[in-house]
């Protein structure tokens, strides 16, 4: 009996350590693709767009950790229920559910995470065109900062309430936009 605890083990080891490369280098080719992305084309952007798109990416970031919040507190219940009545998306969500750590963690970690830079990233260069625009000489970057984070961290507490009481409603229209994408 020993010995399938320890096959079982390393493979789950095995398993953790791939997970973990792999999210490693998907974060580390979005985290540039997006920071470049971000930072080119708001150095192009007047003050008023710029901020949009700071507000835009806080946003994303909290949707993403509601969705990742709320893939595991979900149960697959609801979902089977749904998927013999054909439901569209209920057998996504039950494969969302199965998935729960890796969703969680793609959702609220790799995405939300990349957010967060990159909200640092555009404040910063909001910053210097708000200083610029409007001749302001006194370092406003602290307060900026101070803004960004604390409008994220905020997003995030209401999200996670939200996310915790409305799990099923949530992976549920999550699951329907999915399945758009999935092969009959």
């Amino acid at each position: 009996m020993k010995g399938k605890s320890d096959k079982k083990n390393k493979n789950s080891k095995n398993e953790a350590i791939s997970w973990f490369f792999t999210i490693f280098i998907v974060t580390f080719i979005l985290s540039m693709f997006f920071s470049y992305v971000s930072t080119t084309s708001i150095n192009g952007l007047g003050v008023v767009s710029a901020l949009i798109v700071l507000i835009v990416v806080i946003l994303v970031g909290v949707v993403f950790d509601i969705v990742g919040v709320a893939v595991t507190c979900a149960t697959e219940e609801k979902f089977h229920a749904m998927a013999s009545k054909k439901v569209k998306g209920a057998k996504t969500a039950i494969k969302l559910i199965r998935s729960a750590p890796k969703v969680s963690n793609i959702c609220a970690d790799v995405i939300g995470d990349i957010c967060g830079v990159l909200s640092g990233a555009i404040s910063a260069i909001l910053t210097l065109k708000i200083t610029q625009s409007f001749g302001i000489s006194v370092d406003i970057q602290f307060f900026m900062s101070a803004l960004v984070a604390s409008l994220t961290v905020g997003g995030k507490a209401l999200g996670k309430n939200f996310a915790k009481t409305q799990c099923t409603t949530i992976i549920a229209g999550v699951s329907k936009v999915l399945s758009i994408f999935e092969k009959n």
